[in-house]
């Protein structure tokens, strides 16, 4: 039976074998020059949009009837293209009715659908925030943005848009005067997550939402809001762009192979393009570090805000506009004389002291050598000299807390002086510390024990004799060494004394008992 199959298998033909005829391979070569799956004509879809625009022109609620039919075809059938086409028609037929009440409506329902593809409410927002600033009545914009927020609202697709949203709402609220519902409103979206949004766009959306705040005066959110900012994010900008520099000077080899990362399938989404009219990041920048200087200056750390000054001063921007760095380098000496004495804030001035450009400034370099000298700094002829010049810096030495800033410099000028008496004088009547100080003696004890208590100089006073003993600072190990050396001293004595006793018992021929 084996051999008669086997024979029976060689004499099948050849069409048998394979299972096809010479009809099913010509049928093969039809299928094959047909489109493949996939590639859809949408002509006939775009040329019913069309004609339902044209009706929509007399009857709107017929056309939308038709528009809502093709798009509940196309959603179903999961066409995504189709879908969208449809969606941004439907927001346009409404748009250019100006029925604004069913723009909204149509735009919930839409999003609310059964299977509603990302891709049709992408393009139906999208379409409709263009719409936004055609709008003149206010109330009509701030509508038709909370019924896109409302849309936007929990879809990570459509994220980016939704914090456009939000911003331009705060906008239109910080207009009509309530800051206060501006800023909670920017204060619910957590931009720092987005992964679609663009760097430059993200850092001024924070900024914004900084802002808002400190015109609120609710500085501690903003100094917590502040710290979502790294200043590594504007010195990787700049590092980038020199390194991008660099490459394009660079032949690439003919035979390169592109990189692995362009064609991996799991790699992010690109960003999206920042927003027409986001300042780029040597301006986002200035807007930082002018924001932390307001907030600086509201917690009076005076040494935060030069630092703050120094940045602004160091981008090249400024460097090359003398009108620009002068007023800065001034707040600079300004505020590293109004910081409390400590090591950085003795590092910075001398720093700044070092700095070529201030020599085209030479009283405010005059400033900065009194306090970089070991001579004491007599008050009224420092406020004589300097008036003028406080009275021009209004930001600092005006206003509500311009007094207050007047006195800190007094006080750092008594600080000073105290520090060059210390290396000066062991001991002091302290009638005379405060004639040196310019002060009376109530008030040079009270700047003696403050610097005492914060360990800035070490010091014992004699109050009933009046006396002040400044005493060198002494760790243990110079405490135990101390104490070592006169142990040693007081056993070398009774060992001479014992010598001696001995010595004179021999002469005298005394035995001790």
């Amino acid at each position: 039976h084996n051999c008669i199959l086997k024979l029976y298998f060689f004499t099948l033909p050849l069409e048998s074998v394979s299972g096809m005829t010479v009809s099913d391979t010509e049928a093969m070569d039809v299928v094959e020059d047909a489109p493949k799956k996939g590639l859809i004509d949408y002509s006939v879809i775009e040329s019913q949009i069309d004609e339902y625009k044209t009706i929509a022109k007399v009857n709107l609620e017929e056309a939308l009837e038709k528009l809502l039919s093709i798009e509940k075809s196309q959603r179903l059938a999961a066409d995504a293209i189709g879908t969208k086409k449809v969606c941004v028609a439907i927001v346009q037929v409404c748009f250019f009715a100006r029925k604004w009440k069913t723009l909204n409506e149509h735009i919930v329902l839409l999003s609310k659908r059964r299977a509603q593809l990302k891709q049709a409410v992408v393009g139906m927002v999208q379409e409709a925030m263009t719409y936004i600033d055609q709008l003149d009545d206010l109330a009509l914009k701030t509508e038709l943005i909370e019924t896109l927020s409302t849309v936007t609202a929990g879809k990570i697709y459509v994220e980016v848009e939704r914090a456009r949203l939000v911003r331009q709402l705060a906008g239109i609220k910080e207009d009509s005067g309530d800051i206060d519902a501006a800023a909670e409103a920017m204060q619910e979206v957590a931009v720092e997550t987005y992964g679609a949004m663009a760097k430059t766009e993200k850092v001024a959306f924070i900024l914004e939402q900084v802002r808002l705040c400190l015109d609120k005066k609710d500085f501690v959110r903003g100094t917590i809001l502040s710290k979502k900012i790294s200043t590594r994010t504007f010195v990787e900008k700049e590092e980038k762009k020199v390194k991008k520099e660099k490459k394009e000077g660079e032949v690439k080899p003919e035979d390169s192979k592109p990189d692995k990362e362009d064609n991996d399938p799991q790699k992010a989404p690109p960003e999206q393009p920042p927003l027409e009219g986001t300042p780029t990041m040597p301006e986002l920048k200035l807007m930082y570090y002018a924001l932390l200087i307001r907030i600086n200056i509201h917690a009076s750390e005076y040494l935060e805000v030069c630092r703050c000054y120094q940045s602004v001063f160091q981008d090249p921007q400024i460097q090359l506009d003398p009108t620009r760095w002068q007023p800065v380098l001034k707040k600079i000496c300004w505020y590293v004389v109004l910081a409390s004495y400590g090591t950085e804030q003795q590092s910075m001035l001398h720093s700044v002291a070092g700095e070529k450009k201030l020599g085209d400034l030479p009283a405010f370099q005059c400033l900065v050598k009194l306090f970089t000298t070991n001579e004491l700094i007599r008050w009224p002829s420092v406020k004589s000299t300097y008036e003028e010049e406080m009275n021009q810096e209004e930001e600092i030495f005006g206003g509500e807390s311009g007094a207050k800033r007047v006195a800190d410099i007094r006080q750092r000028c008594v600080e000073h002086n105290i520090l060059v008496i210390q290396k000066y004088y062991q001991r002091i009547n302290l009638t005379r510390l405060a004639e040196l100080l310019d002060v009376d003696q109530p008030t040079a004890e009270r700047h003696l024990s403050e610097m005492v208590v914060a360990k800035t100089v070490t010091a014992k006073l004699d109050r009933p004799a009046g006396i002040v003993d400044f005493v060198g600072k002494r760790d243990a190990a110079g405490v135990l060494n101390e104490w070592a050396a006169n142990i040693d001293r007081v056993l070398n004595l009774v060992d001479l004394s014992c010598h001696q006793i001995h010595k004179e018992c021999m002469l005298h021929k005394v035995t001790i008992a």
